[in-house]
């Protein structure tokens, strides 16, 4: 889900970085403009320039793209862990007699499934067919929920869900800015984490939320991740996140960046709002089926209704593909690359791309890159299955 969607990257460093396959960078080698209009900085801002980030314009924040290198950060999360900072994304609260009703009317999941200590994955439909967004809803305590949101969609998430209160007994607060947001990923994070916490992490199951200590800070920790990876996302207070951070980092938690979270999502076969999913872009083109439950909600008739694209898996053997690329069948155009990227853990390009229904089970495509097209194998998702 995370991030929004993927604008532009303006690059604002005197090197020119190694850019994520996946994105398209625009690099500039001069300081911000005056005329531009001032990039958000998460409460890690410091800690990123301290340890050596590039970063890049992406969506409204400056934010790190990558440390060390895309690949060395890649590589740390599939053998050990590494932390992305994304305390950009969106917090919102929910409270009242009335939030299980009014989150049951604007999401497709089924809401009263949670208890307390859970989280899933849900979606906000649009009234007339697409997204607003994909979230993750986290259920607190009775009657209290909280949402995260992807970062780029905060306003329009915020405005969207105002306007659908009306009839609720609730309470509906924006957090956004209350908290900083760590996602430390990798088959090595409980082992790494368990020693400075007063939390038996291990006895916690995927989706699990809960209160703990860690390094002696108060959080909150969720076994969720955007990677494919096992992990927890650490909710802490934003003036708690840079010595939380240093912490992290002390232990041999690798610092990664936006590159390394393109490429591990893209592997992992996550869609990203955006891309794969938008306000036009039917949801159930996806596999996410699972996603929309049999109850009354904002916009079921045009979610329910049959797509008429199928999102899929590409494998190619040397050329990477990006974003936009035509995809063909049968000679014939039947889509367009949706992500795209060379797969460092499987050492060969993959992509993802919206196609026609019809030919989606097609024997054989093509990518068209530069004015030449490339074969490309269908195959299933996800390309790369971790934890």
């Amino acid at each position: 889900m995370e991030w929004g969607g993927l604008p532009t990257l303006h690059v604002r460093h005197a090197r020119t970085p190694t850019p994520p396959l996946g994105y398209h960078f625009r690099v500039t080698q001069t300081p911000q403009s005056p005329s531009e209009p001032t990039l958000r900085r998460t409460p890690l801002h410091a800690a990123h320039l301290r340890a050596g980030a590039r970063m890049v314009s992406f969506g409204g924040w400056d934010m790190p793209v990558q440390y060390a290198g895309l690949k060395a950060e890649h590589d740390a999360v599939r053998t050990a862990a590494g932390m992305f900072d994304v305390s950009h994304m969106g917090e919102f609260r929910v409270t009242g007699p009335g939030a299980l009703a009014f989150l049951q009317g604007v999401t497709t999941n089924d809401v009263s499934k949670l208890r307390p200590g859970r989280a899933h994955y849900n979606w906000l439909p649009g009234e007339a067919g697409g997204l607003i967004d994909d979230i993750y809803i986290y259920m607190v305590a009775p009657d209290e929920y909280l949402l995260v949101v992807n970062a780029g969609n905060i306003d329009k998430d915020w405005a969207h869900l105002q306007k659908h209160r009306a009839g609720h007994d609730l309470t509906l607060t924006n957090e956004s800015g209350q908290w900083a947001l760590l996602a430390v990923q990798g088959p090595k994070t409980l082992e790494l984490l368990q020693p400075f916490s007063d939390t038996d992490l291990a006895a916690k199951k995927k989706n699990a939320y809960f209160a703990a200590k860690l390094f002696g800070f108060d959080v909150m920790l969720a076994r969720t991740g955007y990677t494919g990876e096992d992990g927890f996302e650490v909710f802490v207070g934003a003036s708690e996140a840079e010595a939380l951070w240093d912490k992290l980092i002390a232990i041999g938690i690798v610092p990664a960046g936006l590159g390394a979270r393109d490429t591990l999502r893209l592997e992992a076969g996550f869609p990203l709002y955006g891309h794969e999913f938008s306000d036009t872009i039917h949801p159930l083109s996806s596999s996410y089926t699972w996603v929309v439950k049999d109850k009354e909600h904002l916009g079921r008739a045009h979610i329910t209704a049959a797509p008429l694209q199928k999102l899929i898996g590409l494998k190619l053997e040397r050329v990477p593909v990006r974003e936009g690329y035509p995809v063909y069948a049968d000679g014939v155009q039947v889509g367009v690359v949706t992500s795209g990227s060379s797969s460092p853990t499987l050492g060969h390009p993959i992509a993802m791309a919206l196609v026609d229904a019809a030919h989606a089970e097609a024997g054989s495509f093509e990518v068209e890159v530069r004015g030449r097209r490339h074969a490309a194998e269908r195959i299933g998702l996800p390309f790369y299955r971790g934890a």
